[in-house]
């Protein structure tokens, strides 16, 4: 084929350029740029069968570089351009306004086949391309607008296409012609749509499949384009044997000293013997207490070494957990991480801004290590969010043993989505999920025409599960609610005397400013108390907890009052005498019960439950609601205590509580939106809905233009994406200025960019993440939100509105320190 090449620059040299290097200047080529990406998007995509199709992406997805304009603008912006030449542009004024991802779809579209196999593998791969640097975009608008065909037939000025397509290099010309007439593509395809037709129980369900997969393709060329772009390669697979080694001599330590610790290693050990069942969906059901951290990773690792697979990865509620649960495994395998070999990865705060900059998507976690530990809310980010900086991570879910700790905490709103993600991901990835819980929830009884998890055949791990909760039974819970409702006053009073009692009392609240006041009033009444909250960095709160540990050590106990949100009830390995929790869910109230006679060194531990006088729960409707369920069980309790097998913490009395609470809110599990959560639209809809067969929007166009819209993929991606984010109260992490967290920030200010992805990830454990009103008023109103360098939309605290106490706050709470950071262009006092 002849090509003629548009002329480029004149003098200033012929090659083509994608990016020119931060730390020395040099050119990346675009010849070196396209093949490395299409290397590992083949990689990547090939974990579910379509390396053909994450091959031609990679090699597509820039070709708009190609043109004059996008190389006059990259070299004028690197100065390769003087401001008195002809060609020179005023890069600023360019920058992100050349369109450079359109060309590569209109090459695919104008150089394809006409074959049903080729024509969706046009659309799901033009579809990736012309998204690649905005997250996914609509198909087919909320407003029945023909998004994705616009795009395609954007016109050559814009586009650039015909210079592209003259100036295309051989080596990138022939690698996809060579792709173009193979028929790998098609049968790929159709292997793949034979594979994700299986077990979809509606067309909805189907078409949500459908987008998925197209959402899992997109992570591959995101994630490869940024790897390379930042010239990094994936790095060696940690072998699995080394750490089984580890784990296998760490738990040979463990002596049962009591009837506990023998269940909890008859619990081990029968997730050691399940690990060698075939890859699928689990449950581990265990009374909190059980051990199930150290059982649920033996398992991981035992199941990854049978099917080779690449990663663990352990989904929990609260970075509280994270911080004990990646503690204990970074124990257990620090011999493999001397030497910077990272085995133990902890990604739970989001220190990148809200809109990505150029810097933030090449330091963005990309959850490549062995062992990961991430929150529910960045899981779920990456399952759906909008952008690219949190879907890149979806392919390293891939061949994955995914472990989620506290399963019952999952949005509500989520549920259909959450299903029928993980059933992806089970059925078409090759992975093994496994829900973990005290109180397991009835995700695979949801509706299923909408999605419901589907269980593998004999899910349980452990055989005798109602047997298991009677052996681990510790505690009793006691309803103390009174019409009235407590006042802060008793619930203190009520404290003091369990103290005196049983030397130990934890208060579990539902809001951070009843922790806040409890604390004030009983702090001059006892030095035994302490406070725990999210408003405080994981850092400030590892340092509470173990003061709090200090105290509860059985060999040298002193007396302790923790009042704390409900941060500390799921996965805080503590022991108290007493536990009093404010009314809330009954799966709630029983992980509560977790921390109350743990280690049954008591004969029984009391856990009261209290109603607070005027709450005021408007703004958490979730809780007014479980509330009402709980009130609900706990008369069937008092009138039928055998029905319960006498116990408040038994699967029975939980699966009476999600029969109850699933069913009055079965109509919010697809995730409803309204119009003023999507822009642009004017009618309630919900996420399952317009991820799949878009209904309301396909009528919308029928009824205009008198036809259905011509497109395989209807889906409003980019509209539910950023409705997901909208309704989800998005929040940001802000490094906060806490022991350590002041040298990190003080390093930030001055540092280089190859230190700054490493500062970053030790950042995470002197974050907080701040809602929106929050955000705006610290950085708005009072000013007090500084950049740790221009542009990176990375934020740390002025440390007069950071608490020993409570930790971040709005209103300032400390005197301002003068440290002056040297080295930089951001010297200033913080």
């Amino acid at each position: 084929m002849q090509r003629r090449r548009c002329s480029v620059e004149g003098n200033h040299g012929s090659v083509f350029v994608a990016r020119y290097r931060r730390q020395d200047g040099t050119p990346q080529t675009l010849l070196e740029h396209l093949e490395g990406t299409s290397v590992l998007a083949s990689l990547f995509a090939g974990k579910i069968g379509l390396p053909a199709l994450g091959a031609l992406m990679g090699l597509l997805h820039d070709f708009g570089k190609y043109s004059k304009d996008f190389q006059t603008y990259i070299k004028s912006s690197a100065g390769k351009i003087e401001p008195d030449d002809d060609d020179y542009v005023d890069s600023q004024d360019k920058k992100g306004k050349i369109d450079h991802s359109s060309a590569g779809a209109q090459y695919l579209r104008k150089h394809g086949r006409n074959t049903q196999f080729w024509q969706i593998a046009a659309d799901m791969m033009s579809l990736c391309i012309v998204s690649h640097h905005s997250g996914l975009i609509d198909c087919l608008a909320p407003d029945g607008t023909d998004v994705f065909n616009k795009r395609m037939q954007k016109p050559d000025e814009k586009t650039h296409y015909g210079c592209v397509a003259k100036n295309l290099e051989e080596n990138v010309w022939s690698s996809v012609q060579k792709l173009l007439t193979s028929p790998q593509i098609e049968e790929e395809l159709r292997c793949r749509l034979e594979l994700l037709r299986h077990g979809v129980p509606s067309p909805e369900v189907g078409q949500f499949m459908l987008g998925f997969l197209v959402r899992f393709l997109f992570s591959t060329l995101i994630d490869a384009d940024r790897l390379n772009s930042a010239e990094r390669k994936p790095p060696t697979k940690q072998p699995w044997q080394p750490l089984i080694d580890l784990l296998e001599t760490h738990l040979s330590g463990f002596t049962a000293k009591n009837r506990i610790d023998e269940v909890r290693a008859d619990i081990s050990r029968s997730c050691l013997k399940f690990a060698a069942r075939e890859k699928g969906l689990f449950q581990l059901t265990v009374p909190t207490g059980g051990g199930k951290t150290l059982a649920s990773l033996r398992f991981g690792l035992h199941h990854a070494a049978k099917h080779q697979m690449d990663r663990i990865i352990y989904v929990v509620p609260y970075t509280s957990i994270i911080d004990q649960n990646a503690r204990v495994a970074r124990s257990v395998f620090a011999p493999l991480e001397e030497g910077c070999k990272q085995v133990v990865l902890e990604h739970h705060s989001n220190l990148t801004p809200e809109q990505d900059t150029d810097e933030s998507k090449l330091l963005a976690e990309n959850w490549d290590a062995p062992i990961i530990y991430t929150t529910a809310v960045q899981f779920l980010e990456t399952l759906f969010a909008a952008g690219t900086r949190g879907v890149r991570r979806l392919h390293q879910l891939a061949n994955a043993v995914i472990i989620f700790d506290e399963i019952q905490t999952i949005p509500i709103r989520t549920v259909h989505l959450f299903n029928n993600a993980i059933n992806f991901l089970v059925g078409q990835c090759g992975s093994t999920a496994m829900f973990c819980t005290a109180t397991q929830p009835l995700l695979d009884r949801v509706e299923h025409k909408k999605g419901a998890a589907r269980l593998s055949d004999n899910p349980q791990i452990m055989r005798d599960v109602g047997g298991l909760f009677r052996d681990l039974h510790r505690t009793k819970i006691e309803n103390r609610c009174k019409d009235e409702g407590w006042t802060e006053d008793e619930v203190a009073e009520t404290a003091l005397e369990e103290l005196d009692a049983s030397g130990s009392v934890l208060i579990i609240v539902n809001k951070k400013a009843q922790a806040r006041e409890l604390y004030r009033r009983l702090q001059g009444r006892t030095e035994h108390v302490h406070h725990l909250s999210t408003s405080m960095c994981p850092a400030h709160r590892t340092a509470v907890l173990d003061k709090v540990k200090v105290c509860l050590d059985p060999q040298n106990p002193s007396p302790v009052i923790c009042i704390s949100t409900q941060l500390i009830e799921a996965g805080v390995d503590v022991d108290f005498g007493t536990v009093i929790r404010y009314l809330s869910g009954i799966d709630s109230i029983a992980q509560a019960a977790g921390r109350c006679n743990r280690n049954g060194l008591r004969e029984t531990g009391r856990v009261l439950i209290v109603n607070a006088a005027n709450e005021g729960l408007d703004r958490l409707p979730e809780i007014r609601l479980a509330q009402d369920v709980t009130k609900r069980v706990l008369r069937e309790f008092e009138h039928d205590p055998a029905a319960f097998d006498y116990d408040l913490q038994s699967p029975k009395a939980m699966e009476c509580f999600y029969h109850y609470y699933f069913f009055q809110r079965a109509h919010e599990m697809a995730f409803p939106v309204s119009g003023r959560d999507i822009k642009d639209i004017a009618r309630n809809d919900d996420l399952l809905n317009l991820l799949s067969i878009n209904n309301d929007s396909v009528q919308i166009y029928l009824n205009e233009r008198k036809q259905a819209p011509p497109l395989f993929l209807r889906q409003s991606f980019m509209s539910a994406a950023r409705a997901f984010k909208a309704i989800d109260s998005p929040t940001e992490g802000v490094i906060v200025p806490y022991a350590e967290g002041e040298k990190i920030i003080a390093k930030l200010l001055c540092a280089g960019y190859e230190e700054k992805g490493r500062l970053l990830k030790e950042a995470q454990r002197y974050s907080v993440n701040l809602f929106p009103h929050e955000m705006k008023k610290l950085k708005d109103e009072k000013r007090r939100l500084y950049e740790v360098w221009k542009g990176s939309g990375v934020y740390y605290l002025d440390e007069r509105h950071y608490s020993e106490q409570f930790g971040v706050s709005t209103e300032e709470v400390a005197d301002m320190k003068v440290l002056i950071v040297s080295g930089g262009d951001n010297e200033e006092p913080y």
